[in-house]
């Protein structure tokens, strides 16, 4: 398959007629956290939320007009079912997408606001993809991949174009990997123009097969891919986008379900952006010390924002906990009137925020007579947590934290 820079250049031209570049944001906090310039690419802010549209653009724009343009078909989890159910409807096209069951709700229904057909398939994008062959075989459609097309690897790499433009000084990128396309433009659009630019990957740990095929020069099958990263969630790296990920990356690493929450979390709080797991995989490998500093900054590529509101709950609370924000305490006290009062009058006094209390008689673990209180309190930082428990215990209780259950306070 044949990817040029030329190609890139003429992606480019297609796209600016509909799509401005987006933005590349400066990272003062995040900087600071990681020790480095940090520069925010910020795909999520496309129209589509997602940097798929740039592929899916240039792909279809090349069909308008043809036999082909009766009806394209694709396979997605998600971000690239949304760019190309816009582009198709932008150019008249009629387009059917195939997601797996488990897509996130919020990219199902925002496929179908661009007015594509959808249809839920299979436990995992390979099982979607093979549905998706079918279908367009039945139906007479042109296939859509999602990164295995030279076009859409094209469109994918004006995002490279638009760093060099945004960011001359920047020694290195980072990227997220999942079937390879996104990287393979960008990191051939650089490494053409810029060489000496450090192009880095980053995958899910439970999910990357491409990282193990990076190494090896082989493809590795990943049989049991779980990450919430859903959009980079891949069992088998690609055949196609691998010999372009060997040619012109400088390495690809790979990050924990826990470093990817962080980094979502850190993205709300220091940057004010919202961003899918997959998307805020660059900044937690960049925060865990898998990316070597560079000279000039490094840009992380946040590829997408389109993340499930009841994800993003549970993203929340799990960073908020392993950042020491929160903090749960349980309490065994008699089971008397007017002791939760007590023990909330006291934590209210020390000025200690309750977000949630749930008081428990039955249990094999609470002694008879007794009563669990167990409280979820606000925390400024593991210090503090440790100072509300001295609190408690100077004041006569037996505290517990977390997962622990310790007898009665006064």
């Amino acid at each position: 398959m044949s990817v040029t820079p030329s190609a890139i250049e003429e992606a480019r031209r297609l796209l600016s007629a509909q799509f401005p570049p987006t933005p590349l944001l400066p990272a003062p906090g995040l900087s600071d956290a990681c020790g480095r310039e940090v520069l925010l690419k910020a795909e999520n802010l496309q129209r589509t939320g997602s940097f798929k549209i740039r592929g899916a653009w240039n792909r279809i724009s090349k069909l308008a007009g043809s036999p082909a343009a009766a009806g394209v078909v694709c396979a997605s989890a998600g971000n690239h079912a949304q760019g190309v159910g816009l582009a198709a409807r932008l150019k008249g096209i009629r387009a059917t997408i195939v997601m797996p069951v488990e897509t996130p709700l919020i990219k199902i229904e925002r496929t179908r606001s661009h007015g594509a057909e959808v249809v839920l398939h299979g436990d995992s994008y390979e099982a979607a993809f093979d549905r998706a062959r079918e279908i367009g075989r039945d139906r007479g459609l042109t296939f859509v991949h999602a990164f295995e097309d030279p076009d859409v690897i094209a469109g994918q790499g004006t995002a490279g174009l638009e760093i060099l433009d945004q960011a001359p000084a920047a020694g290195a990128i980072v990227v997220p990997v999942g079937g390879g396309g996104l990287i393979a433009g960008i990191a051939l659009a650089v490494k053409e123009a810029r060489p000496g630019v450090r192009i880095f990957g980053v995958q899910a740990a439970g999910a990357a097969p491409s990282a193990a095929s990076f190494r090896s020069g082989t493809l590795v099958r990943n049989e049991g891919a779980e990450t919430i990263a859903d959009a980079i969630r891949f069992r088998t790296a690609s055949a196609v986008t691998l010999p372009l990920l060997r040619r012109y990356v400088d390495d690809i690493v790979t990050v924990s379900e826990e470093e990817i929450s962080g980094a979502v979390v850190s993205l709300m709080e220091e940057a004010k952006l919202v961003v899918e797991a997959a998307g805020a995989v660059p900044l937690a490998a960049v925060m865990a010390g898998r990316i070597p500093a560079a000279p000039g900054g490094t840009v992380l590529v946040l590829s997408g924002g389109n993340i499930d509101p009841n994800l993003i709950a549970r993203v929340l609370e799990q960073g908020l906990s392993r950042a020491n924000r929160y903090l749960v305490l349980r309490v065994q006290v008699p089971d008397r009137p007017g002791r939760l009062h007590r023990i909330l009058s006291h934590l209210a006094s020390r000025g200690v925020n309750v977000l949630d209390v749930v008081h428990r008689r039955a249990g094999w673990t609470i002694p008879l007579g007794q009563v669990e209180i167990e409280f979820l309190v606000e925390t400024r930082d593991a210090a503090h947590g440790a100072e509300i428990v001295d609190d408690l215990k100077g004041a006569g209780y037996l505290v517990g934290r977390g997962e622990t259950n310790r007898p009665a306070g006064p």
